[in-house]
Order: C-alpha cells, then sequence, then structure tokens
C-alpha cells in the first residue's frame, strides 16, 4: 500500500529537530551604538521607530509610545538613528 506523498515521515527516536541562528556581526554591532537613542527600524513586516532599549545576539527591544517591541535581528532590513 503507498502512502500519502507529502505524509511527514517519522523521525528516529534519537534524533532531536536542530535549530541554526546566524548572528549579523556588523547590525549587532550598529544596534549596540545606539542603545538609548531613537531609530526607525525597517523590517520584513514593517516599520518601527521608537527608543532602542536594550540589544542581544538574536533580538533588539525598542520602545515606542509606552510599548516595548521584542524584534528579531533577523527580521531587520535596515537602521536609520535620529
Amino acid at each position: 500500500m503507498s502512502s500519502y506523498p507529502f505524509q511527514p515521515q517519522a523521525q528516529p527516536a534519537s534524533s532531536s529537530p536542530s535549530m541554526n541562528s546566524f548572528i549579523d556581526p556588523y547590525l549587532y554591532q550598529t544596534l549596540q551604538s545606539v542603545i538609548r537613542r531613537e531609530v526607525a527600524i525597517q523590517t520584513t513586516q514593517g516599520n518601527l521607530r521608537g527608543i532602542v532599549v536594550d540589544v542581544l545576539p538574536d533580538h533588539v527591544v525598542v520602545q515606542t509610545g509606552g510599548s516595548t517591541f521584542f524584534v528579531r535581528i533577523q527580521q531587520i532590513v535596515w537602521v536609520m538613528p535620529f
């Protein structure tokens, strides 16, 4: 009996999924240089303008209008300080 061609195959019990994440050192360093400054950030989902509160290797914390946003660095297209 043939199975549906797009049916997921069972994984062996010993293998576990792995996650790969790449850090852009230039963008990370640029974001660290604008901590406590106002920036505009273009992401793959839209624009955000606010104060950079913190920068970590995988995301940046931006505060705007009383709200806090956590933006994944992999989603950032460009950053412009004001």
